[in-house]
């Protein structure tokens, strides 16, 4: 695989807020819905999702950095750096050999296991046949990790239903969705990638939260526009407010108007310290379009000093 720096289009050294933006933007342009008909948007967005999966591990990106994995997070060539001087590949410098009068027989056997010994030493200081084994085998690589994307209700993100996901295999996974998630959060199934001969890829499910008729995400708050009757807000009730997990009672303070906000705590999305948000419902006051009776109320009501509401506003 190409350099996934490249691949993500960010520089070396670049925050890991810096990465997670440019692959949220890169698999939006390659999502695959909004690429049935180009094959390669699709094969280009598994690359750009393995690109980010290395970037964002700590340990992989270290190692890619020090040119010990490469771009799909195999070993690189023990030889790498062999002939260049000391650069940053580790290639070899006298010190660490201890001067001109070591046993390089010995050197070899320290870096590579023994494996320069397999053959007899010859009287001009050559190897026999035996010294094919030079050099430490590399383990077989594994099978390609496998991008998925997973649309979750925004009532399910809310609470963490599970979700059943079907691999490309035929099989289904149930999976329990994570605190915070949120679209983009990504899930890693160990061993469900390609088949390889070092053992199987991973399968990496981007998670994307679909949007509500009435609810709205703040953080890990959420926001909802309640409709309330004039008599509910004038006189005050118990009225019925929706949540994800059901329906709850709400009390109306009297003399209410629209705008007015009102907190259910806990109601809200689960976040990644064990808490969570909370239900924030602005009351909206629902006027009938053609009510004779309210109407006729009005008008004998015109006559009393109501003030002016928007006062404060200067006008």
């Amino acid at each position: 695989m190409a350099d996934p720096y490249q691949t993500l289009g960010v520089p070396r050294g670049a925050a890991e807020a810096d990465i997670k933006k440019a692959y949220r933007k890169l698999a939006k342009e390659l999502h695959p819905d909004k690429n049935k008909d180009n094959p390669k948007a699709t094969e280009r967005f598994s690359t750009v999702t393995q690109a980010y999966d290395l970037l964002t591990d700590k340990d992989k990106r270290a190692r890619f950095d020090r040119g010990e994995i490469d771009g799909d997070g195999n070993p690189t060539s023990p030889f790498g750096g062999f002939g260049g001087g000391g650069g940053p590949q580790g290639g070899f410098r006298q010190q660490d050999f201890g001067g001109d009068s070591g046993d390089f027989g010995d050197i070899f056997e320290g870096l590579f296991g023994g494996g320069a010994r397999r053959g007899a030493q010859q009287p001009g200081g050559g190897f026999s046949g035996g010294f094919g084994g030079f050099g430490r085998r590399q383990p077989p690589p594994k099978g390609a990790n496998v991008a998925y994307r997973l649309s979750v209700g925004f009532e399910d993100a809310a609470k963490l239903a599970p979700q059943r996901i079907t691999l490309r295999d035929g099989k289904t996974i149930d999976l329990k969705l994570p605190a915070g998630v949120e679209s983009g959060t990504q899930m890693r199934l160990s061993g469900k990638g390609d088949p390889g001969q070092g053992g199987a890829g991973d399968a990496i499910v981007t998670i994307e939260v679909q949007p509500h008729a009435f609810y709205k995400r703040s953080g890990d708050d959420i926001r909802l526009d309640l409709p309330i009757t004039l008599s509910e807000a004038v006189l005050g009730e118990q009225v019925r407010v929706p949540t994800p997990e059901g329906a709850v009672m709400l009390t109306v303070p009297k003399g209410a108007t629209s705008g007015k906000t009102l907190r259910l705590k806990g109601r809200g999305f689960h976040k990644k310290g064990g808490t969570r948000g909370d239900l924030l419902v602005t009351l909206m006051v629902d006027l009938p379009a053609d009510d004779a009776e309210l109407r006729a109320f009005v008008e004998g009501w015109q006559s009393r000093d109501q003030g002016n509401p928007r006062a404060k506003m200067g006008v």
